[in-house]
């Protein structure tokens, strides 16, 4: 397997940021590719060890472009998460006035984090959609467009200015990030950990989300993040994509994804890892009745009473 990290491209974006925060990046050839599609495929294809791809932000949610990346194909396994705040610039070619504006670009999940600060200084404006924040900042640089949303960093690397700088609709916006490759066994637990899934339901019935969501709540396990995604087998048919607190080898967490096992049509394991928004030292507590050692008591009650042993 070749020593490199795939990673939404091209240069400049906010991911290769993110991505560098890694310590293990330093040991590692980085590689930009023109999408979140391309870069998965090329862990896939065994072209690279791993992808590092926006997966979710604080305004909007989900990436759904990453989400369904790993609901399809070939399984993928999440191994690392890092969070980063996230602030525009407007990079324009230098000279370039803010009246002189009429196109700008950004990767779609840019959108919603700056579309009030676009209707108060550009309301006439037309946006374009880009492959990402950095690749926009190209096209302006190729006179595409005018204007393109991106870390303030990228101005220097495409040759553009900032016009505006700390762009922001949201106070303390974060953008989050995965590392992704191929399945393997998953990092011991650091007692702050997340498990990612996604769930697909054997049919379509009153209470059946509420039925999925049970086996989580009775042991005890908080869910992070719940999504639906179309399966792409017509109008209301849907697969949830779910981020759980816990580690597959914490007894709540493996009995319940045995649960959804059981009632579920298919259940896709997306890796276990560490927490990035918290500190190894800080756990929260269980409910009564769903530590580990309390599953193990209830395990051994069980086998003594199926020996005659009660």
């Amino acid at each position: 397997m070749p020593a490199s990290y795939a990673y939404l491209g091209p240069e400049g974006t906010f991911t290769e940021v993110a991505l560098r925060t890694l310590p293990e990046a330093a040991t590692r050839e980085l590689i930009p590719y023109v999408s979140v599609q391309s870069a998965l495929d090329a862990v896939r294809a065994g072209e690279a060890e791993a992808a590092f791809v926006p997966i979710e932000n604080s305004v909007e949610g989900g990436i759904t472009t990453t989400l369904d990346e790993l609901v399809a194909g070939t399984p993928l396994t999440i191994y690392r998460e890092v969070l980063l705040s996230i602030t525009f610039a407007l990079l324009v070619r230098p000279g370039t006035r803010l009246s002189e504006i009429k196109t700008v670009t950004a990767h779609p999940a840019a959108q919603p984090q700056v579309r009030n600060w676009l209707k108060k200084h550009l309301p006439d404006v037309v946006w374009e959609s880009a492959a990402s924040n950095a690749d926009g900042a190209r096209l302006v640089q190729e006179g595409r467009y005018d204007a393109a949303f991106a870390g303030e960093f990228a101005a220097a690397r495409y040759g553009l200015e900032a016009l505006e700088t700390g762009i922001h609709d949201a106070e303390n916006a974060q953008t989050r990030f995965v590392l992704v490759g191929r399945p393997a066994r998953p990092a011991a637990p650091t007692g702050a950990d997340k498990t990612s899934i996604v769930v697909w339901q054997r049919d379509d019935h009153p209470g059946g989300l509420r039925d999925l969501l049970g086996e989580f709540a009775t042991r005890g396990v908080n869910l992070m993040l719940l999504q639906s995604r179309p399966t792409g087998a017509g109008i209301g048919n849907y697969c949830f994509c779910i981020d759980a607190e816990g580690h597959i080898s914490d007894r709540r967490v493996a009995e319940t994804l045995m649960g959804l096992k059981r009632v579920c049509l298919q259940v896709r394991f997306l890796g276990s890892y560490p927490r990035a928004d918290v500190g190894p030292a800080e756990v929260r507590e269980p409910l009564p009745g769903t530590s580990d050692d309390e599953f193990v008591s209830a395990a051994d009650w069980v086998a003594r009473c199926q020996d005659g042993r009660f």
